[in-house]
Formats: C-alpha cells, sequence, structure tokens
C-alpha cells in the first residue's frame, strides 16, 4: 500500500514537471522574463552573479564567525581524510567540489567529463603544480601536504538545496522502504545526525564550509543561470554550450510537494528537523522553506 502510495506521488510530480513545462513554453517571452525575476530573482548577468556570490560568502563568514566550526585540517593525515570524504577533485579542470546527491552535482559531473574529453581546454588561471598530483578522484586519497595544496590551489564549488527538499528527494527515489515519510522522518532523527546517510547528512557536516573556502556556492533551482557564468569565470566554456538543467522545474514542483509531506509530520517532528538542519540554515538561508522559522530555532544552537 505505500509503494502504491509513493508511486502515485511520483506521478504527481512528473505531471507536474510536464504541466509546468508547459505553462513556461506557453508563455510569452516577456511573461517568462517576468517568471525568471520573479522566482527569488534568478541571476541572468554575471555583475548579478557575483553579487549574489558575494551575499552567500557573506552569510557563510558570518556563520563560521559564530560558530567553532573546523577551520583548519587536522595534523593527522586519517582524520584530515575523514573530514574531506566528500570532495572530489578534477586535475585537468583544477576543480574541486564537495558531491551531495539532489543538489545538481549529478549534471555537473556530467558536464566536467564531457569538458575533460576536449584537447583544447585551456583554463584562464592555469596552476603548474596540478600534473604532479595524479589521478585520484577523492580528495582524502592524497596525503596532507597534497590535501592543503589542492585546497589552496583550485577553485572550490559547492552546490546546496533546501535541506528539507533533500529529505522529501530521498524519500521519493526509495531510500526509506516500505516506511511511510513520517516513519522516514523519524528514523533519521532517531539515527542523528552523526549516522546520517550522505542523501539527507547535513551540508555543513558533509562539505565543511568554514574549513573550505568555497569559491563558489550554486543554489538548486538556479543551475542554469549560474553554472554558465562560473564555468565561463573559470575559463571552462569556450565554445562548448551546457545543456538546460530542469532544476528550476523541480524546485517549483516542490513547492506542492512540501507542503503535502510537511503536513504529514507532528509539531515535534518539525522542531527537530529543524535543529537536525539548524547549522545548514544558518550558513546558508535558505529561502522560503517551511522548516526555516525563528522560534525553531530559539536556543538550540
Amino acid at each position: 500500500m505505500r509503494f502504491f502510495s509513493r508511486l502515485f506521488l511520483a506521478s504527481l510530480v512528473f505531471v507536474s514537471l510536464l504541466w509546468c513545462s508547459h505553462l513556461l513554453c506557453s508563455r510569452s517571452p516577456q511573461s517568462q522574463g517576468d517568471i525568471s525575476v520573479e522566482a527569488e530573482d534568478l541571476p541572468v548577468t554575471f555583475d548579478t552573479l557575483l553579487h549574489i556570490q558575494q551575499l552567500r560568502k557573506k552569510t557563510l563568514r558570518s556563520f563560521c564567525g559564530q560558530t567553532a566550526k573546523m577551520t583548519e585540517l587536522p595534523c593527522n593525515e586519517q582524520k584530515a581524510s575523514q573530514v574531506v570524504s566528500s570532495i572530489l577533485v578534477n586535475n585537468k579542470l583544477q576543480l574541486l567540489y564537495c558531491k551531495v546527491p539532489a543538489t545538481g552535482v549529478e549534471g555537473w559531473e556530467h558536464q566536467l567529463e564531457t569538458l575533460e574529453e576536449k584537447e583544447n581546454i585551456t583554463l584562464q588561471l592555469p596552476v603548474p603544480i596540478h600534473q604532479h598530483f595524479g589521478t585520484p578522484r577523492m580528495l582524502s586519497q592524497y596525503n596532507l601536504t597534497s590535501m592543503e595544496t589542492l585546497l589552496k590551489s583550485y577553485t572550490k564549488v559547492i552546490f546546496i538545496r533546501e535541506p528539507f527538499q533533500r529529505l522529501i528527494s530521498a524519500y521519493m527515489h526509495g531510500l526509506a522502504g516500505s516506511l511511510t515519510f513520517k516513519e522516514f522522518v523519524q528514523h533519521i532523527l532517531h539515527r542523528g545526525s552523526s549516522n546520517a546517510s550522505i542523501e539527507w547528512k547535513p551540508l555543513v557536516s558533509l562539505c565543511q564550509p568554514c574549513l573550505v573556502h568555497y569559491d563558489y556556492i550554486i543554489m538548486f533551482g538556479f543551475l542554469s543561470s549560474e553554472v554558465p557564468h562560473l564555468m565561463q569565470r573559470a575559463g571552462l566554456l569556450g565554445d562548448h554550450q551546457l545543456p538546460k538543467f530542469i532544476d528550476f522545474k523541480i524546485h517549483w514542483t516542490y513547492d506542492w510537494l512540501e507542503e503535502q509531506m510537511f503536513s504529514t509530520l507532528s509539531r515535534a517532528q518539525k522542531k527537530h528537523l529543524c535543529h537536525f538542519f539548524r547549522f545548514d540554515f544558518a550558513a546558508f538561508h535558505f529561502p522560503n522553506s517551511l522548516l526555516w522559522d525563528p522560534t525553531c530555532l530559539a536556543g538550540s544552537t
């Protein structure tokens, strides 16, 4: 019965995506422009992207300055490897990025694979030392000295997404087994953040944004407008055309789905979820989140 319930929800999401696509395509160019502006002021210019990045990084710096989060790599190599275990390395393109499922990173990786196959990729700011680091894909596979060098030298990117949407995505992808969404949430809360799966573990714990000084903070729902500017500034785009990301349509559909899922939870579960993700909300200030409530966070930090 629960399987059919989830199948029904997935079907509704799919239909909603199709309807949303039809709605956007059927509007006049002027209306589409209005939607882009109204949808949380989508960044459509390079200058706007830089301004938004400055605001996001300012919020993150404020968070790091007010908490006791790790700001330096541990001297012990094994501990350092554990800290950066979610960060991947692309030596040819001189990039580091935190791999968090359902944040848009999958589409990003596909683009990197395509670019790696090109022979004429030339970076604007070449780092001569990159050729000495071999082929490991995980930062945790390097020794401590190399970790520190790569963290200082390479362009660093983090993809972020509203925590409750990450939970819903994990549930819709069948990671809850036969549990209802309410039971799934209770299971997560019972296990705690230290035993959380990568699919819903807080971003601050996975990506260590107070330790890793990310050059770009890219938010799910804005990939089509932010990723091209990012790649252009890094000297990676060239004549290569990026495909359209559909994250904006998914983000729009989740507005409805969130309300349905949220209504099944008890008040206590909502408060505990808010506490579970409190550092993510403080570090990134996700707009229009059902979980974000100042009274919910009172005394929790």
